[in-house]
């Protein structure tokens, strides 16, 4: 099969469905009405809600969600072949994730920006809500940790990108300041920045950084800085570091896509790997870990506590919630493609393929998955555009990282106003507090990474894609009810709903096997509640709409 081909076909996928499916879902179930005023006109603060252009708006949420999930979970689960994994990126992508990401923006913004688990008391009930806060609180604790170890790495293994990544932030924090003091346009200065950039990529390829390992080994020591950044990060403007940076990358975003996929397109090289290779030695198997693997580039649940936490604060007008949450999860679909093309027909012969893949425990390193993306993608810069060896590896590293680091600032916000609304659930009025709901989102998931076993990603992995999806799972469920009370067609969420509940309990409950045998009693309680929260809320939802078909009426008090 011709990597290029199958490119095409799938990028086509992707674009006939914004151009027809998207503007469907608009228009007959969200129902878009330019004449709502969205949150960030309503409750305007300077800080959390503000109005923000859809393009700028589109670089945060895009980069936001578009971490480094999407590039790792595929260079997984393209062990179980490459035709599995570009089936569920592609129709996943398109008939569940943006489908979801897309009915979760809409939601919020048109309900006061309240998150996705804090709408659940309205549309299904308190106590619900209550448990759905709690299920989102720990996968943010789980995405924290996952991402900070992810950039930890990284930077270890790529030190030619702690110059550049590092310099991003103060050029980020610049353009912040000058363009909220002064109201000049962000695209032209983030422009500047992004050169700026390149030139700081060409420049740390010839001067590699490290960290001195002051707690532990490198990348240890990398885990506590990043912690400390996050923590600061949360608590800033988001006109100050997070808008101008997620505007920057979503420019680098699109040129090193737009670049790879180009030498790609040049190179045209074949899938060397198999299309399918189900029987992996000492492997899980392929279902249902196929679909937890490749989270976030199919669906992901943690999107929808960036567009109901973050991006419908900032919603200029509602229509723009159409390219903002179903384009943005498009975007990630191309990404988590180019993961899959990048991690297969990026290795020049089936020998070297195999060399990297023989088995789940070869390639069982995050040094592994991210190399098989980095080197793939350098290797089509390299091929194709002549680009030089090095500067193309640090090019796409720097992508990475970004990005990783982007979802990990989010995240962080995220947790913070998580963590404030159990606190005025449970009148814990300490916990309301912006600077102690924030040092507990940052600094709480060390226990993750230094607890237990130790610092080891394979412990988070299973656990952290079992619980994203199964969050997406109950979003679609909130969503699905709050169809259902306003008389709309249900099918196009609960059909996804469906698949990922039964798909997501199977996952956690084989994980919990498997963490009962080892002894890892953290992991082992998180799953023990996880599930038992979520079968809570699926039942609460089954009464809510038991009693909604005995007295038929509908919801009026939400919009």
């Amino acid at each position: 099969m011709n990597a290029a081909l199958l490119a095409v076909f799938s990028l086509s996928c992707f674009f006939l469905s914004y151009l027809f499916y998207s503007r469907y879902l608009a228009k007959k179930i969200y129902k878009l009405d330019s004449s709502i005023v969205t949150p960030a006109h309503e409750f305007e603060d300077g800080i959390d809600y503000v109005p923000t252009n859809k393009h700028v708006l589109f670089g945060h949420h895009f980069t936001s969600v578009a971490g480094a999930a999407p590039i790792v979970g595929p260079a997984i689960a393209v062990i179980w072949g490459w035709l599995p994994a570009v089936l569920w990126v592609v129709f996943g992508t398109i008939f569940i994730g943006a489908v979801h990401d897309f009915g979760c923006l809409v939601l919020s913004a048109k309900n006061k920006g309240h998150s996705i688990g804090d709408l659940t008391g309205n549309i299904i009930g308190k106590r619900a809500r209550a448990l759905f806060l709690t299920i989102i609180f720990f996968l943010t604790w789980i995405v924290i940790a996952v991402f900070a170890y992810i950039i930890a790495t990284l930077f270890s293994q790529f030190p030619t990108t702690v110059l550049p990544v590092n310099i991003q932030i103060i050029i980020a924090v610049t353009i912040g300041l000058v363009i909220y003091r002064t109201k000049f346009g962000i695209l032209v200065p983030s422009i500047i920045a992004l050169l700026v950039l390149y030139a700081f990529i060409y420049f740390g390829t010839y001067l590699p950084l490290s960290l001195p390992a002051f707690v532990g080994g490198q990348v240890e020591s990398w885990v506590v800085l990043l912690f400390v950044y996050a923590f600061i990060a949360s608590v800033l403007p988001v006109w100050l570091l997070l808008q101008p940076r997620d505007f920057i990358n979503s420019h680098q975003l699109f040129v090193g896509l737009g670049i790879m996929y180009l030498g790609l397109f040049i190179v045209h090289p074949p899938m060397v790997a198999p299309a399918i290779n189900l029987e992996v030695e000492d492997g899980l198997p392929w279902f249902p870990f196929l679909f937890i693997t490749i989270a976030c580039g199919a669906i992901s649940g943690f999107h929808g506590l960036v567009g109901s936490g973050t991006t419908s604060k900032q919603l200029n007008n509602i229509k723009d919630a159409r390219m903002i949450g179903f384009g943005s999860m498009l975007g990630e679909g191309s990404l988590g493609l180019m993961s899959v093309i990048a991690s297969t027909a990026g290795f020049a012969t089936l020998a070297a393929w195999k060399s990297h893949y023989s088995s789940w425990s070869a390639a069982g390193s995050m040094d592994a998955k991210m190399g098989a993306f980095v080197k793939g993608g350098a290797y089509f810069l390299k091929e194709g555009l002549m680009l030089p060896d090095g500067f193309g590896t640090t090019l796409i590293a720097v992508i990475v990282i970004s990005f990783a680091a982007t979802t990990l600032d989010t995240s962080t916000r995220i947790q913070r106003y998580i963590t404030s609304e159990l606190g005025e659930i449970y009148n814990i009025k300490i916990l309301t507090n912006r600077f102690v709901a924030a040092a507990i989102a940052a600094f709480t998931p060390l226990i993750l990474i230094f607890g237990g076993e130790g610092l080891s990603w394979r412990r988070l992995w299973p656990i952290f894609g079992a619980t994203n999806q199964m969050l997406a799972g109950l979003s679609l469920l909130v969503l699905t009810v709050y169809l259902y009370r306003k008389g709309r067609n249900i099918l196009f969420t609960l059909i996804p709903l469906i698949f990922l509940i039964f798909m997501t309990s199977t996952a956690m409950v084989l994980s919990l096997k498997e963490f009962i045998k080892s002894r890892n009693w953290i992991l082992t309680i998180l799953s023990v509640l996880l599930l038992s929260f979520s079968a809570w809320i699926i039942l609460e939802a089954i009464n809510v709409v038991r009693n909604l078909r005995k007295e038929d009426n509908r919801m009026d008090d939400l919009v």
